[in-house]
């Protein structure tokens, strides 16, 4: 299974899956339309390695962040 986590102000909680790649779950997260909004802007980080490549394999054991944009000063 692997984790995913949204960090920050987006207002869901963690979820088991079994996939594969990155992009199997950009697929999956496309169709919640609470989450399709960031999914646009987000960094996405593997094992707190972030990554771009939406091919980028996963496996059991992997935790995957969503990470949202953020505001500071």
């Amino acid at each position: 299974m692997v984790r995913v986590e949204f960090l920050g102000p987006i207002d869901k909680e963690a979820m088991e899956l079994e996939i594969g790649s990155l992009n199997e779950l950009a697929r999956i997260l496309s169709e919640d339309s609470t989450l399709a909004q960031w999914l646009k802007n987000s960094a996405v980080a593997v094992n707190d390695t972030i990554v771009r490549d939406r091919e980028t394999p996963l496996k059991d054991g992997d935790r995957v962040s969503i990470l949202p944009p953020v505001c500071g000063g």
